[in-house]
C-alpha cells in the first residue's frame, strides 16, 4: 500500500475522528452479530474512554475518570471505519492529499548575551612582590592592547638585575679571555641571567635600557594582553601578592556569544555553521547576524532544553552581556519530504495512526513512522513510512 496514493482523511478536532470509533466494524450487515461473536473476529484497534472518545490508549486499563476503557476493533475484512454520511458531514470531518514538498522549519527561541570565552584575557603576576602603582581603578574600566595596567615592586626582580648586570660584565670581560672553556661559561652564564628576567616577562626593550644604563628598576610593568574591559579587579594598590595571582579578568567585546534555549523537537533544524539572526528590546530596530558555532550535548534538567552557543560580531560594543535576545534561526530543508497536515495523525500513545479515505464514509485507520514537523506555521508533519 502506497501512502502517497491516498488521500488522508482530517479532523477539526482529534476527538472527532475518535469518536467514530464505536462505528469501528459495524457495518449495518454486523450489527445483528452477537457480541461474542464479534470479539472473537475482530482485532482490538485501541481502547477509548467510554465518555470520552478523545481519550485513547494502547492497552486495556481505566479511563482518568476511571472507567473500564472500551474496546475499539478493526473490521474483518478490510479493516475499516464505516460512518454515515450525515454523520461524517455532522463531525466536520475533512480531506486532504498526501503531498510532496521541500519541508523547512523557522526556529524562534531566545537567549542570552555572554561574554565570547574565547576572548578572555587573565593578567596575573609571575613573581611575588607588593603592587607599587595601580593604573585600572573599576571594574568596566577599558584598555587597550599594550596598556601598563599596574606596577609591581619586587626585591627578587631587583636581585635578578643586578645578577644579570655582573652576569653581562664577566661576559665582556672573558670576551678577551684567551681561554674558550672561561668564554663558554661566561655567555652561559649571561643566557642563563637573562632567560630568568625573560621568564618574568620583562620586556626586551626594559632590558635593552638596563644594559644601556645599567640602572635597575625596582617595579616590573605589567600590560594589558588585549583591548577590552575590565571585568574582574582583585588588585589593590599597596597590596602584597604571591607569584601566580590572579590581578585582573579582561573581556574583549569585539565579538559575543548568545546561549539560546533549544526544545528537543527543534534539534533536528539546528547544526553547527547554520546562519541566525538576533535582535534585543534594549536595541530596538537594530539587527544582528551571527551563526551556530557549538551545540551543547546534554540537557539541562532545571529547564529540560539544550543550549546552542550562536556567535555575532559586535563591532560598536552595543550587545553587553546579561542581554535577554529573541533569535531566529532559518532550519534547514529536508528536500522532497512526503508530508501530511499535523490534524491526519492521531497519537495513540505507542504509535501514530492516520486515516485513509476509500470511498465516501469508509475510513482505513493505516499505522505510519512520522518524522520532523515543519512547513507554513510548523502545520505539516514528514510520514517516513
Amino acid at each position: 500500500m502506497q501512502l502517497n496514493a491516498k488521500t488522508i482523511a482530517l479532523v477539526l478536532l482529534a476527538a472527532a475522528l475518535a469518536a467514530a470509533g464505536f462505528l469501528l466494524g459495524r457495518s449495518t450487515t454486523e450489527k445483528s452479530r452477537a457480541p461474542a461473536e464479534d470479539a472473537d473476529e475482530r482485532t482490538v484497534l485501541y481502547w477509548q474512554a467510554p465518555m470520552n472518545p478523545s481519550e485513547i490508549y494502547d492497552r486495556p486499563g481505566k479511563s482518568a475518570m476511571g472507567m473500564d476503557l472500551v474496546p475499539v476493533y478493526e473490521e474483518a475484512t478490510g479493516g475499516t471505519v464505516s460512518i454515515d454520511p450525515v454523520t461524517v458531514q455532522n463531525m466536520g470531518v475533512r480531506t486532504d492529499r498526501v503531498t510532496r514538498m521541500d519541508l523547512h522549519r523557522s526556529v524562534r527561541t531566545v537567549g542570552t548575551v555572554e561574554f565570547d570565552e574565547e576572548s578572555l584575557y587573565a593578567v596575573n603576576a609571575k613573581i611575588s612582590g607588593w603592587i607599587d602603582k595601580l593604573h585600572v581603578n573599576f571594574v568596566g574600566d577599558s584598555v587597550r592592547k599594550g596598556d601598563p595596567l599596574l606596577e609591581i615592586y619586587s626585591p627578587d626582580l631587583v636581585a635578578a638585575q643586578q645578577a644579570y648586570l655582573l652576569a653581562l660584565s664577566s661576559y665582556r670581560n672573558a670576551a678577551a679571555s684567551s681561554f674558550a672553556s672561561a668564554r663558554e661559561d661566561a655567555a652561559q652564564l649571561l643566557a642563563s641571567a637573562r632567560q630568568r628576567l625573560e621568564l618574568w616577562e620583562i620586556q626586551p626593550t626594559e632590558l635593552e635600557r638596563l644594559e644601556e644604563t645599567r640602572q635597575i628598576s625596582r617595579a616590573v610593568v605589567l600590560n594589558a594582553p588585549a583591548t577590552g574591559i575590565v571585568v574582574e579587579k582583585h588588585a589593590v594598590e599597596g597590596a602584597y601578592l604571591e607569584a601566580g595571582a590572579d590581578l585582573l579578568l579582561i573581556a574583549d567585546l569585539s565579538t559575543v556569544w548568545v546561549h539560546a534555549s533549544l526544545r528537543d523537537s527543534d534539534l533536528p533544524w539546528v547544526h553547527v555553521g547554520q546562519s541566525a539572526t538576533m535582535e534585543s528590546a534594549y536595541l530596538p530596530g537594530e539587527t544582528y547576524a551571527g551563526r551556530v558555532n557549538y551545540i551543547y550535548p546534554f540537557l539541562r534538567e532545571d529547564a529540560r532544553d539544550v543550549l546552542a552557543r550562536l556567535e555575532f560580531s559586535n563591532p560598536r560594543r552595543k550587545l553587553m552581556p546579561g542581554m535577554y535576545v529573541n533569535v531566529l534561526l532559518e532550519g534547514s530543508v529536508q528536500a522532497d519530504a512526503l508530508v501530511v497536515p499535523n490534524e491526519a495523525v492521531i497519537y495513540s500513545g505507542s504509535r501514530h495512526v492516520a486515516f485513509v479515505v476509500h470511498t465516501a464514509g469508509t475510513f482505513e485507520p493505516r499505522v505510519i513512522r512520522v518524522g520532523e514537523k515543519g512547513g507554513t506555521g510548523g502545520n505539516y508533519t514528514r510520514v517516513l513510512h
